[in-house]
């Protein structure tokens, strides 16, 4: 293959929240992104860049199909984003979440090293790997000690540990970014603030009773706005130390309870908030916020994105779809 000029960026996970906005911004910095797709993957997130960009149809578990798009496009970066991401599904699929999560992973893996390419791979990992957190240990540092809470959250460790042995063992340049809650436009649904937006378009519109549904409003999490996470993902393969892991946060924290009365005060419509037991988990991590200072060190992003507008315009998205 001949090489272009260009940079050139694969992303697992493109049609993906995180991914489709990792695309347009790597587009904005001048890189040709091609993204790995399945024969049935949702397109939504991506229709408006879709003529710019090149799918390959490839699936993690097969790992001969993987191979293949790497050996045709030679990337510089690869941003593996696809997963299995809700908590709540990993209760309900925890051999599914474990297959595609850790299985997925090492199968990107030996098709980079079969390929003998020198790729930076950027592995998105979780703050959900932190689990029980004591008040003592926040800021949670990345030293601090891993107690998973959900199965999502052990196949994520799984992953996180595996690109740290295959750096250690075959010199993958792989870089760990475990990402604290990162939201915005295109949130799927089935997270509480973007279940809490798309509930309170739906009351304005009059399709839904005056009522939000809600589970637990106690916990408490560290949130970055989705386009300021990317602009992170693409300054880790660029400046960071491979074998590294590397935390993405504010270093802030909002009680979920204050993020839906952040949303609702955006309303003008009268709504009554009602617990729905089916959406409590059997664990619930209490608390995270992260310390990103060693990420920051390296790299000197910052989170510019204040969270009120991230939540309008999280609303504003869902205003526009239901």
């Amino acid at each position: 293959m001949v090489k272009k000029n260009k940079k050139i960026a694969l992303i697992t996970g493109i049609t993906g929240f995180a991914g489709s906005h990792l695309a347009e911004l790597l587009m904005k910095e001048g890189v040709e992104v091609h993204g790995i797709i399945r024969w049935r993957s949702k397109t939504d997130n991506i229709e408006h860049i879709q003529n710019k960009i090149h799918l390959h149809e490839a699936d993690l578990l097969d790992a001969h199909s993987l191979y293949k798009v790497i050996d045709e496009t030679e990337p510089e970066y690869i941003f593996h984003l696809a997963a299995q991401s809700y908590v709540q599904t990993s209760w309900s699929s925890p051999s599914n979440t474990l297959e595609i999560n850790i299985i997925g992973s090492v199968n990107i893996f030996e098709a980079v090293r079969k390929s003998g390419l020198p790729i930076s791979i950027q592995i998105a990992c979780s703050s959900e790997e932190y689990g029980r957190v004591h008040p003592s240990e926040l800021p949670i540092k990345e030293d601090n000690p891993l107690r998973p809470l959900s199965p999502y959250a052990v196949s994520k460790l799984a992953m996180d540990y595996l690109g740290y042995q295959y750096w250690e063992s075959y010199g993958l340049r792989i870089i760990r970014t475990r990402g604290f809650n990162h939201t915005g436009p295109r949130r799927g649904d089935v997270f509480s603030e973007s279940t809490f937006a798309r509930q309170i378009a739906e009351i304005e519109k009059g399709k839904k009773k005056p009522v939000v549904l809600v589970g637990n409003l106690n916990a408490r999490r560290d949130y970055t706005d989705v386009r300021d996470m990317v602009r992170a993902y693409y300054l880790a393969v660029q400046k960071c130390q491979s074998g590294q892991v590397y935390n993405i946060a504010t270093g802030k924290s909002w009680q979920i309870g204050r993020v839906l009365e952040l949303l609702l005060s955006k309303s003008k419509a009268k709504i009554k908030i009602v617990q729905d037991k089916t959406r409590l988990r059997p664990s619930d991590v209490e608390v995270l916020i992260g310390d990103a200072s060693k990420f920051r060190k390296e790299t000197g992003w910052q989170p510019v994105i204040p969270f009120e507008k991230t939540m309008e315009d999280l609303l504003n998205y869902w205003r526009e779809r239901v």
